[in-house]
């Protein structure tokens, strides 16, 4: 698969229920006004933005942990982006999920992996984090649940709300690699090594580089005949360049470190949906996190340096 001259869908996700501070909500017109459908439009790509999805109807739901925040809110995302995500996966398109915060990943990754298992495909994930994401219902101590979707996306134990049912379409936790990691929680850190999912910290992008820990990753994806979702959290950024996130840990990627990880995914061609999630505009300077994301975009779908003008972030 080539990702020249692809139809792409942008679905606005304005999720901002998970995180600890709000904003997340307006990120999805947020990138529409940064220009990301023109970039892409340039780039050769046709784009159909399908607007900004609402939240399905949900009962009275009560949450297995007390401190869980905005439950009910996370099961009504979570069951819209499913269902949209299956769809947008069983069609021939490349869907964008904007975000809004990262608990919209169990409702995109989830659909998408419903959409791959019809297609006998296998679904692997590629997490750009500065967290892993991986708590459970039971082990959250913040109760802000975008902590909670890869826990969820692998197949641990009491999300059956989520969906309504059981999710039969569990992600293999080696299918998934988080890459530029920097905080992980020790219940995380446990679940993550007993259940063998692939860890890159930023001391190992620091020592490795970011290109030699890539590439293996991408050659089992290839190997296995996958399909590859990639999840961008600002926070996998460093602050210095991309402070519109609301969880900013030092020490993240650097404007090139980013850029090569998007020109190294487009020259696999094994990219098949992506979640640009956790910007808030409300942080923004200028919109300079805005306009940074879509440029990452661009180099994911094929700008190469020399097409990018002189200009300042």
């Amino acid at each position: 698969m080539t990702l020249a001259g692809k139809q792409i869908v942008l679905v606005g996700a304005p999720v901002d229920e998970g995180a600890g501070q709000r904003g997340c909500l307006m990120g999805p017109d947020a990138y529409r006004t940064a220009g990301l459908i023109g970039m892409l439009e340039a780039l050769g790509h046709s784009v159909d933005d399908h607007g900004n999805l609402a939240p399905a109807t949900v009962g009275a739901l009560r949450p297995p942990n007390p401190v869980l925040k905005n439950y009910p809110a996370y099961v009504a995302w979570t069951r819209a982006l499913h269902d949209k995500a299956a769809d947008l996966g069983s069609a021939s398109v490349f869907p964008i999920y904007l975000g809004g915060d990262h608990a919209l990943a169990a409702g995109t990754v989830s659909g998408q992996a419903r959409a791959a298992a019809a297609k006998n495909r296998p679904l692997f994930v590629l997490w750009l984090d500065a967290h892993s994401d991986f708590h459970t219902f039971q082990t959250t101590a913040s109760g802000n649940l975008h902590g909670t979707p890869l826990a969820f996306l692998c197949g641990l134990p009491g999300f059956d709300d989520l969906l309504g049912s059981p999710f039969r379409h569990a992600l293999k936790p080696e299918n998934v690699e988080i890459l530029g990691v920097r905080s992980i929680d020790p219940e995380e850190r446990d679940m993550l090594r007993e259940l063998g999912v692939g860890v890159s910290d930023m001391r190992r992008i620091d020592e490795e580089g970011i290109g030699s820990l890539l590439r293996p990753f991408l050659e089992r994806v290839r190997a296995a005949d996958g399909l590859l979702h990639v999840s961008l959290d600002v926070d996998f950024l460093d602050p210095e360049i991309a402070p519109a996130v609301g969880t900013t840990v030092p020490g993240g990627a650097t404007f090139r470190e980013a850029h090569l990880a998007m020109e190294i995914l487009h020259d696999s061609g094994l990219v098949t949906s992506l979640d640009l999630v956790e910007l808030n505009p409300f942080l923004d300077e200028r919109g300079k996190t805005a306009r940074l994301m879509v440029e990452l975009a661009g180099s994911l779908f094929g700008r190469r340096v020399f097409d990018r003008p002189t200009r300042s972030f």
